[in-house]
Protein backbone atom coordinates (compact mmCIF):
# COMPACT_ATOMS: atom_id res chain seq x y z
CA UNK A 1 0.00 0.00 0.00
CA UNK A 2 1.50 3.15 -0.80
CA UNK A 3 1.83 6.04 1.75
CA UNK A 4 -0.73 7.87 -0.08
CA UNK A 5 -3.36 5.19 -0.20
CA UNK A 6 -2.57 5.22 4.37
CA UNK A 7 -2.95 8.68 4.67
CA UNK A 8 -6.45 8.51 2.82
CA UNK A 9 -7.29 5.90 4.63
CA UNK A 10 -7.17 7.53 7.90
CA UNK A 11 -8.21 10.12 6.86
CA UNK A 12 -11.68 9.69 5.01
CA UNK A 13 -12.49 6.05 6.36
CA UNK A 14 -10.80 5.13 9.85
CA UNK A 15 -11.80 8.72 11.26
CA UNK A 16 -15.24 8.53 9.37
CA UNK A 17 -16.12 5.09 10.02
CA UNK A 18 -16.94 4.66 6.28
CA UNK A 19 -16.27 1.61 4.33
CA UNK A 20 -13.51 1.68 0.97
CA UNK A 21 -16.02 -0.96 -0.70
CA UNK A 22 -19.11 0.03 0.00
CA UNK A 23 -18.11 3.85 -0.87
CA UNK A 24 -16.97 2.28 -4.30
CA UNK A 25 -20.04 -0.46 -4.91
CA UNK A 26 -22.19 3.15 -3.79
CA UNK A 27 -20.31 5.22 -6.43
CA UNK A 28 -20.33 2.43 -8.98
CA UNK A 29 -23.69 1.76 -8.66
CA UNK A 30 -24.80 5.45 -9.00
CA UNK A 31 -22.65 6.32 -12.03
CA UNK A 32 -24.13 2.77 -14.03
CA UNK A 33 -26.01 4.83 -16.23
CA UNK A 34 -24.17 7.94 -16.22
CA UNK A 35 -21.52 8.92 -19.66
CA UNK A 36 -18.81 9.70 -16.57
CA UNK A 37 -18.30 11.13 -13.37
CA UNK A 38 -16.77 10.35 -9.61
CA UNK A 39 -16.53 10.43 -6.31
CA UNK A 40 -14.15 13.18 -5.47
CA UNK A 41 -13.03 13.34 -1.45
CA UNK A 42 -10.54 16.43 -0.15
CA UNK A 43 -8.92 17.40 3.18
CA UNK A 44 -6.80 20.52 3.01
CA UNK A 45 -5.19 22.09 5.76
CA UNK A 46 -3.46 26.01 5.26
CA UNK A 47 -1.21 27.83 7.35
CA UNK A 48 0.17 31.07 6.72
CA UNK A 49 2.67 33.55 8.22
CA UNK A 50 3.10 37.25 7.35
CA UNK A 51 5.84 40.09 8.45
CA UNK A 52 5.38 43.48 7.70
CA UNK A 53 6.82 47.12 9.05
CA UNK A 54 8.86 45.36 11.05
CA UNK A 55 6.28 43.59 13.09
CA UNK A 56 4.36 39.70 12.69
CA UNK A 57 0.76 40.43 11.21
CA UNK A 58 -0.62 37.88 10.85
CA UNK A 59 0.15 34.25 12.39
CA UNK A 60 -3.10 32.30 12.84
CA UNK A 61 -3.34 28.56 13.81
CA UNK A 62 -4.06 26.33 10.87
CA UNK A 63 -7.10 26.17 8.70
CA UNK A 64 -9.33 22.88 7.90
CA UNK A 65 -11.64 22.59 4.92
CA UNK A 66 -12.90 18.93 4.11
CA UNK A 67 -15.79 16.88 2.68
CA UNK A 68 -16.78 15.36 -1.12
CA UNK A 69 -18.13 16.47 -4.40
CA UNK A 70 -20.47 14.05 -6.57
CA UNK A 71 -20.63 13.96 -10.10
CA UNK A 72 -23.21 12.94 -12.47
CA UNK A 73 -22.31 13.20 -16.58
CA UNK A 74 -24.80 13.32 -19.04
CA UNK A 75 -24.73 14.37 -22.48
CA UNK A 76 -22.43 17.27 -22.84
CA UNK A 77 -23.38 18.33 -19.23
CA UNK A 78 -23.41 17.05 -15.12
CA UNK A 79 -25.06 17.33 -12.12
CA UNK A 80 -23.30 18.31 -9.06
CA UNK A 81 -23.54 18.21 -5.45
CA UNK A 82 -21.09 18.49 -2.48
CA UNK A 83 -21.19 18.75 1.15
CA UNK A 84 -18.89 18.51 4.03
CA UNK A 85 -20.33 15.85 5.65
CA UNK A 86 -17.89 12.75 5.29
CA UNK A 87 -20.75 10.09 5.14
CA UNK A 88 -21.64 7.08 3.99
CA UNK A 89 -25.39 8.44 4.15
CA UNK A 90 -24.39 11.86 3.22
CA UNK A 91 -22.69 10.06 -0.17
CA UNK A 92 -25.82 8.29 -0.74
CA UNK A 93 -28.11 10.86 -0.14
CA UNK A 94 -26.09 13.21 -2.75
CA UNK A 95 -25.18 10.55 -5.48
CA UNK A 96 -29.01 9.75 -5.77
CA UNK A 97 -29.96 13.42 -6.00
CA UNK A 98 -27.35 13.96 -8.85
CA UNK A 99 -29.02 11.02 -10.45
CA UNK A 100 -33.04 12.28 -10.68
CA UNK A 101 -31.52 15.53 -12.03
CA UNK A 102 -29.72 14.07 -14.96
CA UNK A 103 -31.88 11.02 -15.39
CA UNK A 104 -33.76 12.35 -18.52
CA UNK A 105 -30.49 13.86 -20.17
CA UNK A 106 -29.77 12.17 -23.33
CA UNK A 107 -26.51 10.24 -23.25
CA UNK A 108 -23.47 10.82 -25.83
CA UNK A 109 -21.45 7.24 -24.63
CA UNK A 110 -19.52 6.76 -22.02
CA UNK A 111 -16.43 8.88 -20.65
CA UNK A 112 -13.05 7.10 -22.14
CA UNK A 113 -10.64 6.01 -19.40
CA UNK A 114 -7.77 4.01 -18.78
CA UNK A 115 -7.92 0.28 -19.74
CA UNK A 116 -4.63 -0.97 -18.43
CA UNK A 117 -3.62 -0.78 -14.60
CA UNK A 118 -2.03 2.36 -13.60
CA UNK A 119 0.71 2.65 -11.87
CA UNK A 120 1.79 6.35 -11.24
CA UNK A 121 5.67 7.44 -10.34
CA UNK A 122 6.01 9.71 -7.64
CA UNK A 123 6.63 13.65 -8.41
CA UNK A 124 6.46 14.93 -5.21
CA UNK A 125 6.65 14.45 -1.06
CA UNK A 126 3.75 12.93 0.55
CA UNK A 127 5.26 15.37 3.99
CA UNK A 128 3.01 17.55 5.38
CA UNK A 129 4.28 21.30 5.42
CA UNK A 130 2.27 22.39 8.06
CA UNK A 131 4.97 20.38 9.92
CA UNK A 132 8.04 20.83 8.96
CA UNK A 133 9.10 24.41 10.51
CA UNK A 134 8.40 25.49 14.14
CA UNK A 135 5.66 28.53 14.86
CA UNK A 136 8.76 30.04 16.46
CA UNK A 137 10.93 29.38 13.41
CA UNK A 138 8.78 30.70 11.05
CA UNK A 139 8.77 34.04 13.01
CA UNK A 140 12.55 33.76 12.73
CA UNK A 141 12.86 33.45 9.11
CA UNK A 142 10.53 36.05 8.29
CA UNK A 143 12.58 38.11 10.96
CA UNK A 144 15.81 37.62 8.98
CA UNK A 145 14.19 38.25 5.84
CA UNK A 146 13.05 41.98 7.16
CA UNK A 147 17.02 42.63 8.77
CA UNK A 148 18.81 41.01 5.41
CA UNK A 149 16.61 43.15 3.21
CA UNK A 150 17.28 46.21 5.47
CA UNK A 151 20.78 45.85 5.84
CA UNK A 152 21.54 45.23 2.02
CA UNK A 153 20.55 48.76 0.84
CA UNK A 154 19.99 52.00 3.20
CA UNK A 155 17.08 52.94 0.69
CA UNK A 156 14.77 50.30 1.83
CA UNK A 157 11.88 51.66 3.54
CA UNK A 158 9.48 49.18 3.41
CA UNK A 159 9.52 45.08 3.83
CA UNK A 160 6.69 42.57 3.70
CA UNK A 161 7.70 38.57 3.26
CA UNK A 162 5.44 35.52 3.91
CA UNK A 163 5.15 31.82 4.26
CA UNK A 164 2.25 29.69 3.17
CA UNK A 165 1.98 25.89 3.03
CA UNK A 166 -0.67 23.63 2.76
CA UNK A 167 -1.45 20.20 2.45
CA UNK A 168 -4.14 18.76 0.03
CA UNK A 169 -5.48 14.95 0.60
CA UNK A 170 -7.37 13.83 -2.43
CA UNK A 171 -9.29 10.39 -2.83
CA UNK A 172 -11.48 10.28 -6.22
CA UNK A 173 -13.18 6.92 -7.15
CA UNK A 174 -14.48 7.17 -10.34
CA UNK A 175 -17.21 5.67 -12.33
CA UNK A 176 -15.58 2.63 -13.17
CA UNK A 177 -14.91 1.64 -10.18
CA UNK A 178 -10.85 2.84 -10.13
CA UNK A 179 -9.77 4.45 -6.91
CA UNK A 180 -6.67 7.26 -7.10
CA UNK A 181 -5.27 8.83 -4.21
CA UNK A 182 -2.76 11.55 -3.66
CA UNK A 183 -1.01 13.31 -1.30
CA UNK A 184 -0.15 17.30 -2.68
CA UNK A 185 1.79 19.70 -0.73
CA UNK A 186 2.45 23.59 -1.22
CA UNK A 187 5.38 26.13 0.14
CA UNK A 188 5.69 29.24 -1.02
CA UNK A 189 7.85 32.17 0.69
CA UNK A 190 7.24 35.82 -0.48
CA UNK A 191 9.26 39.04 -0.70
CA UNK A 192 8.10 42.29 -1.48
CA UNK A 193 9.86 45.67 -0.72
CA UNK A 194 10.03 49.19 -1.03
CA UNK A 195 12.82 51.43 -1.81
CA UNK A 196 13.13 55.23 -1.83
CA UNK A 197 15.54 57.66 -3.15
CA UNK A 198 14.25 61.81 -2.75
CA UNK A 199 10.98 61.81 -3.67
CA UNK A 200 10.87 58.31 -6.04
CA UNK A 201 9.96 55.22 -4.57
CA UNK A 202 9.47 52.11 -6.11
CA UNK A 203 8.42 48.49 -5.16
CA UNK A 204 10.00 45.23 -6.16
CA UNK A 205 8.58 41.29 -5.37
CA UNK A 206 9.90 37.63 -5.56
CA UNK A 207 8.54 34.17 -4.80
CA UNK A 208 8.83 30.61 -4.88
CA UNK A 209 6.14 28.15 -4.50
CA UNK A 210 6.80 24.26 -4.77
CA UNK A 211 5.26 21.29 -4.14
CA UNK A 212 7.45 20.50 -1.52
CA UNK A 213 8.38 21.36 2.64
CA UNK A 214 9.15 24.86 3.45
CA UNK A 215 12.77 23.22 4.60
CA UNK A 216 13.12 22.41 0.97
CA UNK A 217 12.29 25.56 -0.44
CA UNK A 218 14.68 27.31 1.88
CA UNK A 219 17.39 24.53 1.11
CA UNK A 220 16.90 24.66 -3.03
CA UNK A 221 15.89 28.55 -2.93
CA UNK A 222 17.84 30.79 -0.80
CA UNK A 223 15.50 33.45 0.70
CA UNK A 224 18.58 35.88 0.05
CA UNK A 225 18.66 34.97 -3.55
CA UNK A 226 14.38 36.38 -3.38
CA UNK A 227 15.37 39.52 -1.67
CA UNK A 228 18.02 40.12 -3.91
CA UNK A 229 15.72 40.14 -6.97
CA UNK A 230 13.41 42.05 -5.23
CA UNK A 231 16.04 44.17 -4.35
CA UNK A 232 16.77 43.96 -8.06
CA UNK A 233 14.14 44.90 -9.70
CA UNK A 234 13.24 47.81 -6.97
CA UNK A 235 16.28 49.84 -7.26
CA UNK A 236 16.74 49.10 -11.18
CA UNK A 237 13.15 50.97 -11.11
CA UNK A 238 14.25 53.69 -9.54
CA UNK A 239 16.78 55.43 -12.44
CA UNK A 240 14.25 53.57 -14.79
CA UNK A 241 13.51 56.29 -18.08
CA UNK A 242 9.58 56.65 -19.37
CA UNK A 243 8.96 54.35 -21.94
CA UNK A 244 9.07 54.70 -25.98
CA UNK A 245 5.96 54.09 -27.43
CA UNK A 246 5.53 52.99 -30.91
CA UNK A 247 5.74 49.53 -33.18
CA UNK A 248 9.17 48.15 -31.52
CA UNK A 249 10.67 44.69 -31.62
CA UNK A 250 10.26 42.75 -28.18
CA UNK A 251 12.42 40.51 -26.50
CA UNK A 252 10.76 38.80 -23.41
CA UNK A 253 12.75 37.35 -20.82
CA UNK A 254 12.87 33.79 -19.74
CA UNK A 255 10.86 32.21 -17.08
CA UNK A 256 8.13 34.25 -15.51
CA UNK A 257 7.49 36.41 -18.16
CA UNK A 258 5.58 33.52 -20.01
CA UNK A 259 2.86 34.68 -17.93
CA UNK A 260 1.86 36.70 -21.24
CA UNK A 261 2.13 33.30 -23.41
CA UNK A 262 -0.32 31.63 -20.22
CA UNK A 263 -2.69 33.90 -20.77
CA UNK A 264 -2.85 34.98 -24.58
CA UNK A 265 -2.26 31.57 -25.82
CA UNK A 266 -2.70 29.04 -23.12
CA UNK A 267 -6.43 29.81 -22.43
CA UNK A 268 -7.30 29.57 -26.14
CA UNK A 269 -6.10 26.04 -25.95
CA UNK A 270 -8.25 24.56 -23.55
CA UNK A 271 -10.79 22.10 -24.90
CA UNK A 272 -13.76 23.49 -23.93
CA UNK A 273 -13.06 27.05 -24.98
CA UNK A 274 -12.24 25.49 -28.07
CA UNK A 275 -15.17 23.09 -28.85
CA UNK A 276 -17.75 25.77 -27.57
CA UNK A 277 -16.21 28.26 -30.05
CA UNK A 278 -14.86 30.59 -27.33
CA UNK A 279 -11.45 29.95 -28.51
CA UNK A 280 -9.28 31.84 -31.69
CA UNK A 281 -7.80 28.43 -31.98
CA UNK A 282 -11.30 26.74 -32.39
CA UNK A 283 -11.28 24.08 -35.44
CA UNK A 284 -7.97 25.09 -36.48
CA UNK A 285 -6.51 21.53 -35.36
CA UNK A 286 -3.27 20.72 -38.23
CA UNK A 287 -3.43 24.02 -39.39
CA UNK A 288 -0.32 26.21 -39.02
CA UNK A 289 -0.97 28.71 -35.48
CA UNK A 290 2.89 30.25 -34.90
CA UNK A 291 6.11 30.62 -36.19
CA UNK A 292 7.92 27.27 -37.22
CA UNK A 293 10.27 27.72 -34.04
CA UNK A 294 7.59 27.72 -31.75
CA UNK A 295 6.34 24.96 -29.47
CA UNK A 296 4.14 24.72 -26.70
CA UNK A 297 3.56 22.48 -24.83
CA UNK A 298 1.63 21.71 -21.41
CA UNK A 299 2.76 18.99 -18.89
CA UNK A 300 1.12 18.26 -15.56
CA UNK A 301 4.20 15.71 -14.45
CA UNK A 302 7.39 17.61 -13.94
CA UNK A 303 8.67 16.76 -10.84
CA UNK A 304 7.63 19.31 -7.57
CA UNK A 305 6.38 22.09 -10.23
CA UNK A 306 3.67 24.31 -8.73
CA UNK A 307 1.50 23.00 -11.61
CA UNK A 308 2.33 19.47 -11.10
CA UNK A 309 -0.51 16.40 -10.29
CA UNK A 310 0.09 12.86 -10.21
CA UNK A 311 -3.97 13.40 -11.50
CA UNK A 312 -6.06 15.56 -12.58
CA UNK A 313 -9.38 15.96 -10.38
CA UNK A 314 -11.07 13.45 -12.73
CA UNK A 315 -8.76 10.75 -11.62
CA UNK A 316 -6.91 10.90 -15.44
CA UNK A 317 -2.70 10.33 -15.14
CA UNK A 318 -1.35 13.51 -15.98
CA UNK A 319 1.10 14.11 -19.04
CA UNK A 320 2.57 15.62 -21.37
CA UNK A 321 1.06 17.50 -24.24
CA UNK A 322 2.20 19.04 -27.09
CA UNK A 323 -0.57 21.61 -27.95
CA UNK A 324 1.83 23.59 -30.54
CA UNK A 325 4.45 21.70 -32.43
CA UNK A 326 6.95 23.47 -34.62
CA UNK A 327 4.10 26.38 -35.53
CA UNK A 328 1.31 23.84 -36.16
CA UNK A 329 -1.72 23.10 -33.78
CA UNK A 330 -1.76 19.52 -32.40
CA UNK A 331 -4.49 19.51 -30.01
CA UNK A 332 -5.80 20.92 -27.15
CA UNK A 333 -6.07 20.26 -23.56
CA UNK A 334 -8.82 18.31 -22.52
CA UNK A 335 -10.80 17.02 -18.96
CA UNK A 336 -13.22 14.20 -19.74
CA UNK A 337 -16.39 15.82 -20.81
CA UNK A 338 -14.64 18.00 -23.96
CA UNK A 339 -12.45 14.85 -24.73
CA UNK A 340 -15.62 12.86 -25.03
CA UNK A 341 -17.24 15.15 -27.09
CA UNK A 342 -14.85 16.13 -29.44
CA UNK A 343 -13.73 12.48 -29.95
CA UNK A 344 -10.30 12.40 -28.59
CA UNK A 345 -8.51 11.52 -25.45
CA UNK A 346 -8.61 13.10 -22.06
CA UNK A 347 -5.40 14.84 -21.64
CA UNK A 348 -4.87 15.00 -17.41
CA UNK A 349 -6.60 18.35 -17.60
CA UNK A 350 -9.71 18.35 -15.44
CA UNK A 351 -9.41 20.82 -12.52
CA UNK A 352 -10.76 21.76 -9.85
CA UNK A 353 -10.03 24.45 -7.02
CA UNK A 354 -12.10 22.39 -4.27
CA UNK A 355 -14.16 19.79 -3.78
CA UNK A 356 -17.41 22.32 -3.56
CA UNK A 357 -16.46 22.65 -7.46
CA UNK A 358 -16.84 20.96 -10.74
CA UNK A 359 -13.55 19.97 -12.28
CA UNK A 360 -13.43 22.21 -15.91
CA UNK A 361 -10.37 22.02 -18.73
CA UNK A 362 -7.34 23.85 -16.80
CA UNK A 363 -3.53 24.23 -17.56
CA UNK A 364 -0.98 22.53 -15.19
CA UNK A 365 2.70 23.92 -16.38
CA UNK A 366 2.45 25.62 -19.95
CA UNK A 367 5.55 26.33 -21.61
CA UNK A 368 7.62 27.62 -24.95
CA UNK A 369 9.97 24.77 -25.84
CA UNK A 370 13.76 25.79 -25.96
CA UNK A 371 15.28 26.76 -29.03
CA UNK A 372 18.61 26.88 -30.53
CA UNK A 373 19.91 30.77 -29.93
CA UNK A 374 21.80 32.44 -27.49
CA UNK A 375 20.19 34.78 -25.36
CA UNK A 376 22.78 36.67 -25.79
CA UNK A 377 22.28 36.50 -29.63
CA UNK A 378 18.78 37.21 -29.37
CA UNK A 379 19.85 41.05 -27.55
CA UNK A 380 22.19 41.49 -29.89
CA UNK A 381 19.97 40.84 -32.85
CA UNK A 382 17.93 44.08 -31.86
CA UNK A 383 18.75 47.78 -32.78
CA UNK A 384 16.01 49.17 -31.47
CA UNK A 385 13.71 47.20 -29.33
CA UNK A 386 12.38 46.59 -25.53
CA UNK A 387 13.80 43.90 -23.08
CA UNK A 388 10.31 43.03 -21.27
CA UNK A 389 11.58 40.51 -18.15
CA UNK A 390 8.99 40.56 -15.64
CA UNK A 391 5.59 41.19 -15.98
CA UNK A 392 2.37 41.50 -13.08
CA UNK A 393 -0.09 40.49 -15.16
CA UNK A 394 -2.80 41.38 -17.65
CA UNK A 395 -5.68 41.03 -19.46
CA UNK A 396 -6.66 38.65 -22.29
CA UNK A 397 -9.73 38.45 -24.74
CA UNK A 398 -9.53 34.69 -25.27
CA UNK A 399 -12.04 34.78 -28.38
CA UNK A 400 -9.43 37.70 -30.33
CA UNK A 401 -6.49 36.76 -29.00
CA UNK A 402 -6.21 39.97 -27.87
CA UNK A 403 -4.08 41.22 -24.86
CA UNK A 404 -2.58 44.08 -22.99
CA UNK A 405 0.46 43.42 -20.27
CA UNK A 406 2.44 45.62 -18.60
CA UNK A 407 5.89 44.63 -17.80
CA UNK A 408 7.47 45.26 -13.86
CA UNK A 409 11.09 45.01 -15.28
CA UNK A 410 12.32 46.53 -18.49
CA UNK A 411 14.53 47.79 -20.60
CA UNK A 412 15.21 49.52 -23.59
CA UNK A 413 17.76 47.66 -26.22
CA UNK A 414 19.80 50.20 -28.30
CA UNK A 415 22.36 48.65 -30.88
CA UNK A 416 22.27 45.30 -29.43
CA UNK A 417 22.90 46.28 -26.27
CA UNK A 418 20.57 46.24 -23.08
CA UNK A 419 20.22 50.19 -22.04
CA UNK A 420 18.75 52.09 -19.81
CA UNK A 421 15.80 50.48 -17.83
CA UNK A 422 12.47 51.81 -18.42
CA UNK A 423 8.45 52.28 -16.67
CA UNK A 424 4.79 52.44 -17.21
CA UNK A 425 5.56 50.59 -20.98
CA UNK A 426 2.07 48.86 -21.82
CA UNK A 427 2.04 45.82 -24.85
CA UNK A 428 -0.82 45.00 -26.42
CA UNK A 429 -0.98 42.80 -28.78
CA UNK A 430 -2.72 39.42 -30.48
CA UNK A 431 -1.74 36.04 -29.27
CA UNK A 432 -1.90 34.18 -32.63
CA UNK A 433 -0.50 37.09 -34.16
CA UNK A 434 1.99 37.53 -31.91
CA UNK A 435 2.79 33.61 -32.20
CA UNK A 436 3.32 33.82 -36.20
CA UNK A 437 6.09 36.49 -35.56
CA UNK A 438 8.29 34.61 -33.15
CA UNK A 439 11.65 35.16 -34.73
CA UNK A 440 14.14 33.77 -32.47
CA UNK A 441 13.69 31.29 -29.42
CA UNK A 442 16.42 30.60 -26.81
CA UNK A 443 18.10 27.91 -25.22
CA UNK A 444 17.38 29.11 -21.44
CA UNK A 445 14.27 27.61 -20.48
CA UNK A 446 13.03 28.97 -17.51
CA UNK A 447 9.71 27.39 -15.51
CA UNK A 448 8.63 28.77 -12.49
CA UNK A 449 6.20 30.79 -10.84
CA UNK A 450 3.70 31.57 -7.89
CA UNK A 451 0.56 32.27 -9.83
CA UNK A 452 -2.60 31.22 -9.36
CA UNK A 453 -4.95 31.14 -12.43
CA UNK A 454 -8.51 31.93 -12.51
CA UNK A 455 -11.40 30.41 -14.96
CA UNK A 456 -15.08 30.85 -14.19
CA UNK A 457 -14.81 31.65 -10.72
CA UNK A 458 -12.33 29.23 -9.82
CA UNK A 459 -8.36 29.51 -8.66
CA UNK A 460 -5.99 26.55 -9.17
CA UNK A 461 -2.04 26.79 -8.50
CA UNK A 462 -0.21 26.82 -12.15
CA UNK A 463 3.15 27.03 -13.58
CA UNK A 464 4.61 28.78 -16.70
CA UNK A 465 8.23 28.88 -18.39
CA UNK A 466 9.76 29.99 -21.56
CA UNK A 467 13.05 30.56 -23.00
CA UNK A 468 14.06 34.15 -23.98
CA UNK A 469 11.83 35.12 -27.04
CA UNK A 470 12.00 37.43 -29.94
CA UNK A 471 9.34 38.29 -31.70
CA UNK A 472 7.42 41.59 -33.53
CA UNK A 473 3.67 42.42 -34.09
CA UNK A 474 3.58 43.79 -30.07
CA UNK A 475 2.68 47.72 -29.88
CA UNK A 476 4.43 49.40 -27.41
CA UNK A 477 2.44 52.17 -25.28
CA UNK A 478 4.22 54.71 -23.30
CA UNK A 479 5.08 58.23 -22.99
CA UNK A 480 7.59 59.02 -25.12
CA UNK A 481 7.90 58.45 -28.68
CA UNK A 482 10.43 55.65 -30.36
Amino acid sequence: MSDARRITDQFFFANTGMDPDRVTKLVTSALRQADGGELYLQRVMEKSSAFSDGRLVSSAPPSLDQGFGFRFISGESASYAHSSDLSEASIKKLSSTTKAIRNYSPSTGRVAVPSTSIILPSYYTENNPLDDVSDADRIKMLEEINEYARAADSRVIQVSASLASSWDVVTIIRHDGKRFDDVRPMSQVSVSLIVKDGDRKEQGSASVGKRMTLTNIFADHSWKSLVDKALHQATTNLRAMPAPSGDLPVVLGNGWAAVMLHESVGHGLEGDAARKGASVYAGMVGQKVASDIVTIIDQGNIGDERGSLHFDDEGMPTQKTTLIENGTLQGYMQDSVSARIMGVAPTGNGRRERYNYQPMTRMTTTYMAPGESDPAEIIASVKDGIYAVQFAGGQVDTVSGDYVFAPTLAFRIRDGKVAEPIKNAVLTGNGPQSMRQVEMVGNDLELGTTGMCGKAGQSVPVGVGQPTVKMRGIKVGGSQPS
